[in-house]
């Protein structure tokens, strides 16, 4: 076992035990704020994120849109493949904040458009870490994977204490079904405040941006955890 390999062993346990906290108070509320402006927001910007889940839900296990060109990657150390992941992190990050300071200046229409286009960039990212960890997105099995990653992501400490037995012992784990409306709807109410307030007119392109590279960068550090945690379950 590497140096490198002891290092990171002891970083996903950091990373667990931040992930399973009780959250703290503040954060409680923060969401007292967030119910007040998530009913300043109209309807529509619900039916939206709703409908964009349930077709990026569709998409990732039956359509190929997502699926990189580039095969996955054999052979790679661990260190290599986390290196790689960064800089995709990165490269990714740079593109939803991009996308996010063009639709904040935009107000509220353009604010909307963006959910969608997260959406899609965030599992773009996704499928891309998978080849780059060495796992093929062309198997549904694979597919299913990424998006525990997402809802882990985006869901409460409650809802992670239940996700994270699968993410530990997927290749064990026999799959009966995600329940896609608590999905859907864990993914609603993770429209913290950094997003809620790029609805609100006036706030501007600097917190669409904010927002956007903040996010994106919590998805890929989820992701690449979880990928680390495969790769010491498969490497013993």
């Amino acid at each position: 076992m590497t140096a490198y390999n002891d290092l990171v062993r002891r970083q996903v346990r950091v990373w667990k035990i931040r992930m399973l906290k009780d959250e703290p108070a503040y954060k409680k509320m923060v969401k007292g704020l967030q119910i007040k402006i998530n009913n300043k927001i109209p309807q529509r910007a619900h039916d939206i994120i709703t409908r964009t889940v349930k077709g990026i839900i569709h998409s990732t296990l039956f359509g190929l849109r997502f699926v990189p060109s580039d095969p996955p990657k054999p052979g790679l150390s661990l260190e290599e493949r986390d290196t790689q992941a960064q800089e995709m992190i990165t490269k990714y990050r740079k593109i939803a904040s991009i996308e996010g300071a063009g639709t904040g200046a935009g107000g509220l229409l353009l604010g909307l458009s963006d959910f969608p286009a997260l959406i899609a960039i965030k599992m773009q990212l996704l499928f891309k870490l998978a080849h780059i960890y060495g796992y093929n997105t062309l198997k549904r099995n694979e597919r299913l994977f990424l998006l525990y990653i997402f809802q882990l992501t985006f869901t409460t400490p409650n809802q992670r204490k239940r996700l994270f037995p699968i993410i530990e012992n997927w290749n064990e784990y026999k799959f009966t079904g995600i329940d896609w409306e608590q999905f859907q709807k864990d993914y609603r109410d993770s429209m913290d405040i950094r997003k809620m307030l790029q609805l609100i007119p006036g706030v501007g392109a600097a917190v669409g941006a904010w927002a956007n590279y903040s996010l994106l960068n919590d998805l890929g550090q989820s992701a690449v955890n979880c990928f680390r945690i495969r790769y010491f379950k498969e490497n013993k």
